[in-house]
């Protein structure tokens, strides 16, 4: 057997082209004919590292707690950032390093033809630039003199220790870390929590099915009674929930303006004429995963057993082995910090300090734009001119191949992405210098919420909705990010169209693409939607407001229901504590089978063939619990329905499965609409086929209950072998409950955190912090996961030193 190219094969599966929630997809079955613990790969995997390590930047200590955590301690924030910097070298290497190659489009050099379609979406949308223009933005900053110490830190593990398993099984050596690496970790975590091409699929679906079909499947706004920010009287200092200026336009006017202009240009062509089908479908490999979503909410001390506000956080994000999150716990001089990060990223992302908790979950703004040109060869028009694209040759090394070398294209709005002679331009709030590696910065070192509010300020990408509670009693929501202000014949519009870039349609006044922006047209910090010191406040993805500037497309709104019920009810007894966080936690009642399996039940009811399966219906209590065959089967159901809705009319025009409307949508479908997508039998003839598919498909599969089938086999190492996987468990949870999993893409919660103020905090991670096989720590945590249970989450520094650090000041 050839085992370089069979490595590279391996790594070309390995990447593949998708990456979802700040990592990369696992895939299976490419390794069986290693023996991959013999030679070099046992050797380099049973080394042991230093216990002494210099550093240049001041003394610091490396602890391991019992569940693996790093608890690092210095006298000065250099050599503590050093510290992390090696200590996450030490336990996630790989990781740092294959995230790192996929972003800048350099896999191919590893892995050969297999993935240099990858790399060139990667190469044409210029993160490595934009993550350089970051760089070069903050490098004289306090945060930036931290970030080059983290960096020395992964290069000194990288220069003077033996690497991980994995790199000897792939023989490849790591490159040096740079400062730009961190600030491409921040574009990447960015790209999959915004990085959507909606407008573009919605586009599609208008010229195939129609614009009527459009805007069933997609509409414009949907309609619950559970956004994130309620205005049903809920106490707060300080409420503002509006994006457009006042006096805009109302959502019910927006509505009707989007159906107008969301699937046309402005010459009445339709949209997708200048994307083309070859081009759509390229870019949908490389989209953030529609299904990521997360929960968090915070409770003032109103409501709590102990007048102190209570924090919580499960960010819904890809599932493998090791996780996408890393916990640590730090402490310079006075200041301590806890949570976790992405590796690559030396700052706690959510956890709390010495004064206060924080957490975050997807806004969902609509921070993305794509534009059409009249184009001349390499020439595009542009407000009564023609510019020549700026271009630039790059060549796509490719091991054991031919080299590739592309052209890349930038007009004033950013890249250009082109695929088989059809191109669309795009502009991202991404593509220029940001600076939220300085606000999550802030964060760590804050004494209280005007220091939050201020490094809030600063968090320019991604949006996402802030809660925060501190020591002071003081409660928070804030939406983050820069959103932006298209105009139209001196109209403010949604982004979900196309625009006529030549024409100057929809430009996002003070964006400079790969430079420093001035944001003068974008959403003044005052009037994105927040709430100051409110009483009870939920997020979980769902619509924020009624504003119908913010968003393309909510998350559908079960979850936020279902969460809003729950604390509403607690808090009429004033009585809220950690017990009642971790019993909404581990919710896996589905409002979906609420709302839909009544009408099921009635509409099989006359099926003699169907009447056990109606029965547990019945009988079910609507929570996807491992031991449910209702759960089992509505499940099942569920999918089925939307195969028997949509399937056969979106085959015939070209559409797989990835065009499904969410499950809100199809739940909802009234009107017109139902004659159109259920056809001659209605919505119950429907129901009925589908639970007949259902009910074959859990036979044929023997699945007995939900635990059979929901169990944690998804989660596994990018490498998808036995001896690297984690054990397969059953656990709870679907799409659309509290308590999230989903295991056909193997997401949900990647970190449950409860952090009551003044107390102790409780937390766990879907695996183990270590990405080391031969860890203790490698899938320590992950049964406590699977079963919804915690692990103390302390300030206190914990564990003997494992390493010290040695060294002059800088």
């Amino acid at each position: 057997m050839d085992t370089d190219i069979t490595r590279r094969a391996l790594v070309a599966a390995i990447i593949g082209g998708s990456v979802a929630g700040g990592t990369l997809s696992p895939v299976r079955s490419y390794l069986q004919q290693f023996a991959p613990l013999s030679g070099t790969a046992w050797e380099g995997a049973t080394d042991r590292t230093n216990s002494r390590v210099e550093s240049s930047y001041g003394s610091a200590e490396l602890r391991y707690d019992e569940d693996g955590v790093p608890n690092i301690t210095a006298e000065r924030e250099e050599a503590l950032y050093f510290a992390v910097g090696y200590a996450q070298a030490r336990d996630r290497l790989f990781q740092l390093d294959l995230q790192r190659r996929l972003m800048r489009g350099e896999v191919s050099a590893v892995v050969g033809e297999s993935t240099v379609s990858s790399d060139e979406f990667h190469i044409r949308m210029d993160f490595a630039g934009a993550a350089a223009a970051t760089w070069n933005h903050v490098a004289d900053t306090e945060t930036g003199d931290l970030v080059r110490a983290f960096s020395d830190g992964v290069n000194s593990y990288i220069e003077n220790e033996p690497l991980p398993l994995e790199f000897s099984l792939l023989e490849y050596e790591p490159d040096s870390w740079t400062p730009a690496d961190t600030m491409l970790m921040e574009k990447q975590i960015s790209w999959n929590l915004t990085g959507s091409f909606l407008t573009l699929r919605r586009a599609k679906v208008a010229e195939v099915l129609g614009k009527e079909a459009a805007n069933q499947l997609y509409p414009a706004r949907l309609d619950h009674d559970s956004p994130i920010i309620r205005n049903d009287g809920d106490a707060s200092e300080e409420s503002t929930n509006a994006v457009g200026s006042p006096g805009e336009l109302t959502a019910e006017k927006s509505a009707t303006e989007s159906e107008r202009k969301s699937v046309s240009g402005s010459d009445g062509t339709s949209a997708v004429d200048s994307v083309g089908t070859p081009l759509l479908d390229w870019l949908g490999e490389f989209e953030r995963d529609h299904g990521i979503g997360s929960n968090s909410w915070v409770v003032s001390g109103n409501h709590t057993k102990s007048g102190q506000p209570i924090v919580a956080n499960d960010p819904h994000l890809s599932l493998m082995a090791p996780p996408v999150w890393y916990e640590m716990n730090l402490e310079v001089g006075e200041t301590r910090t806890r949570g976790v990060t992405f590796p690559g990223v030396p700052f706690v992302v959510i956890g709390e300090n010495h004064a206060g908790a924080w957490g975050f979950t997807n806004t969902g703004a609509d921070v993305i734009d794509f534009y059409r040109y009249e184009t001349d060869g390499n020439r595009y028009r542009y407000r009564n001119e023609w510019r020549q694209f700026e271009t630039e040759q790059r060549e796509i090394e490719v091991a054991d191949g031919e080299n590739r070398t592309i052209t890349t294209r930038k007009t004033v709005h950013g890249p250009m992405l082109e695929r088989e002679g059809h191109r669309v331009g795009v502009a991202w709030t991404g593509h220029t210098a940001t600076e939220t590696t300085l606000a999550i910065h802030q964060y760590a070192k804050s004494e209280g919420m005007e220091d939050v509010l201020s490094a809030t300020r600063q968090f320019d990408l991604p949006t996402q909705n802030l809660v925060y509670a501190d020591e002071s009693g003081n409660t928070l929501y804030y939406v983050t990010g820069r959103i932006p202000r298209r105009m139209v014949d001196g109209e403010q519009v949604r982004g979900n169209r196309i625009f006529d870039g030549s024409a100057g349609e929809g430009e996002w006044e003070g964006f400079t693409p790969f430079g420093v922006s001035s944001w003068e047209g974008f959403v003044p910090f005052e009037e994105k939607p927040h709430v100051v010191n409110p009483d009870v406040l939920a997020t979980a993805n769902q619509r924020v407001t009624d504003d119908p500037y913010l968003s393309e497309g909510y998350s559908s709104p079960y979850r936020g229901e279902r969460i809003y019920e729950m604390l509403d009810e607690a808090a009429e007894s004033s009585d809220i504590d950690v017990a009642t966080m971790k019993r909404i936690q581990d919710d896996t009642f589905d409002i979906r089978a609420r709302n839909l399996v009544p009408e099921l039940v009635e509409s099989a009811s006359g099926e003699n063939d169907l009447q056990s399966p109606v029965e547990m219906l019945a009988d079910w209590n609507f929570r996807m619990e491992r031991d449910s065959r209702g759960a089992l089967l509505f499940v099942h159901w569920f999918d089925a329905f939307h195969d028997e809705t949509f399937g056969d009319e979106f085959e015939q025009a070209g559409l797989d499965e990835s065009y499904y409307p969410r499950d809100w949508a199809l739940a909802n479908l009234e009107g017109s609409a139902t004659g159109r997508w259920f056809g001659d039998g209605g919505k119950q003839g429907t129901m009925v086929r589908a639970l007949r598919t259902a009910v074959e498909t859990i036979d044929e599969e023997g699945y007995e209950t939900f635990g059979d089938y929901n169990t944690t086999r998804t989660i596994t190492h990018p490498f998808d072998q036995s001896f690297l996987n984690y054990p397969e468990l059953p656990t709870d949870g679907s799409a659309h409950t509290v308590n999230n999993y989903r295991v056909e893409s193997a997401v949900g919660s990647s970190w449950r955190m409860i952090c009551p103020t003044g107390s102790d905090s409780e937390a766990i991670i879907p695996g183990g912090n270590s990405g080391d096989y031969f860890s203790d720590h490698y899938r320590d945590q992950l049964k406590a996961w699977a079963d919804t249970e915690y692990k103390p989450m302390p300030l206190e520094i914990r564990g003997d030193v494992a390493v010290t650090f040695d060294g002059g000041e800088q």
